[in-house]
C-alpha cells in the first residue's frame, strides 16, 4: 500500500476498538507493527493521538500510513467495505452455503434484494455475476426487507427455483428471527393473529392493522417468545412468521406494544421513553435461521450470525447468544 489513506468509519463499525478495526480492514498488520505506528503517531484518529483500545464512532477518519501489508478485508460487510468491490467478491463473502442446486447468503443491513427508489446496489442485480455456463442467473425465491439482515436463499437453477418457490408458498419452510424490542411483553410466548393491509406511503409501503374482511387485507400469523430482557426496558424475541406478508414481523411487535428497536416505519417515540445510550438507532431484526426442503430431497438447514450493530448490542447488554435455546424443525 503505497501513501497515506484517510479512511472514514463506517456507521456500523460505531464503539469498535481502534486494534480490531485495523484486524478487520488490515489483517496482515501485525500486533506489534500496529502498536509501533500508534506509539510514533503515525496513526491518528481525527488528527489526534489514539491508543490501541481507543473506541471510534461514524464519521470519524482514521489516518493510515504506509504499511507495506495488503488491505484485504475479511470483517463484516458494511456499506464502506462494499464500496470499492466487485459483486462477485461481495458475494462470496456473503456466503453461508453453496451446493449444486441452492445457495443461501448472509445478507447485510441496508443492502436491498431487489431494485427500487434510491436503490444503488441490490442482491438480484449482483447475482448477474454468477450466471452458470448455461447462462442461467441464479433467481430469488424470497425476500428480506433492505434493513433487515440474514439468511437469504437463492436457486441456482430453473427446476430449483420452482420446488424452493413452493415450499416458501406451502409453508413447509422454518423461519426463524431474532429482534431486539422496546419494553417486555407481558405474556412471554404467544402467538400474533391479524389482518394487514398495504398502504402507499411518501415513505413508501407501509402497512396497518385491518379488521376482518376489509378490501385487499390479509391475515398474517406469527409466534414468538422472549429469550432475555434488560430489566423491563428490553427484550430479546425470538419470532417465527408463519404467513410471509410484507413487514409482517415488524407490525406485529408494533401490535404487541413493543416494536424493534431503530425501525424507522414503525417504532414510535414518547416522551417517557429514551433511547438506550450506546445503542446503534438502526433495525434490530435479523433472519437467523431457515429450515428449507431441499429440491434433491431431506431438508436444508442455515443460521446466520448477528449483523455488526446487533453484536454491539448484545455485549452491551450482556445477551448471551448460548442461552437461546434455538430448536430446529
Amino acid at each position: 500500500m503505497a501513501g497515506v489513506q484517510l479512511i472514514q468509519v463506517d456507521p456500523e463499525e460505531a464503539g469498535m476498538r481502534l486494534d480490531r478495526w485495523f484486524k478487520t480492514h488490515f489483517p496482515g498488520l501485525g500486533f506489534g507493527q500496529l502498536q509501533k505506528l500508534l506509539r510514533s503517531g503515525q496513526i491518528r484518529v481525527d488528527g489526534g493521538r489514539v491508543k490501541s483500545d481507543t473506541r471510534i464512532q461514524p464519521g470519524q477518519t482514521v489516518r493510515v500510513p504506509p504499511m507495506g501489508v495488503d488491505e484485504k478485508v475479511h470483517g463484516p460487510l458494511t456499506s464502506n467495505t462494499m464500496k470499492n468491490r466487485d459483486d462477485d467478491d461481495v458475494l462470496k463473502q456473503m456466503l453461508l452455503h453453496e451446493d449444486a442446486k441452492v445457495l443461501v447468503f448472509n445478507k447485510p443491513a441496508g443492502l436491498a434484494v431487489q431494485g427500487g427508489s434510491g436503490v444503488t446496489r441490490n442482491v438480484d442485480d449482483m447475482l448477474e455475476a454468477w450466471r452458470n455456463k448455461k447462462g442461467e442467473k441464479p433467481r430469488l425465491v424470497h425476500r428480506l426487507d433492505r434493513d433487515t439482515a440474514g439468511v437469504l436463499v437463492v436457486a441456482r437453477t430453473r427446476s430449483a427455483a420452482q420446488s424452493l418457490t413452493a415450499a416458501f408458498r406451502e409453508r413447509t419452510t422454518k423461519k426463524t428471527y431474532w429482534a431486539l424490542v422496546k419494553g417486555v411483553p407481558r405474556v412471554k410466548e404467544g402467538k400474533i393473529s391479524t389482518w394487514l393491509v398495504k398502504e402507499a406511503t411518501d415513505d413508501g409501503d407501509r402497512m396497518r392493522i385491518a379488521k376482518h374482511g376489509e378490501e385487499g387485507a390479509d391475515h398474517a400469523v406469527s409466534y414468538y417468545r422472549v429469550i432475555d430482557q434488560a430489566a423491563q426496558n428490553l427484550a430479546w424475541l425470538e419470532l417465527e412468521p408463519y404467513t410471509g406478508r410484507t413487514h409482517q414481523l415488524r407490525i406485529h411487535c408494533q401490535h404487541l406494544g413493543n416494536p424493534i428497536i431503530g425501525d424507522p416505519k414503525y417504532f414510535e417515540f414518547d416522551k417517557n421513553w429514551e433511547f438506550p445510550s450506546g445503542i446503534q438507532n438502526r433495525l434490530h431484526l435479523l433472519a437467523r435461521h431457515i429450515s428449507v426442503p431441499h429440491p434433491d430431497g431431506g431438508r436444508l438447514s442455515v443460521t446466520a450470525p448477528l449483523p455488526p450493530h446487533m453484536v454491539q448490542t448484545w455485549n452491551l447488554l450482556g445477551f448471551d447468544e448460548a442461552t437461546a435455546g434455538e430448536r430446529d424443525e
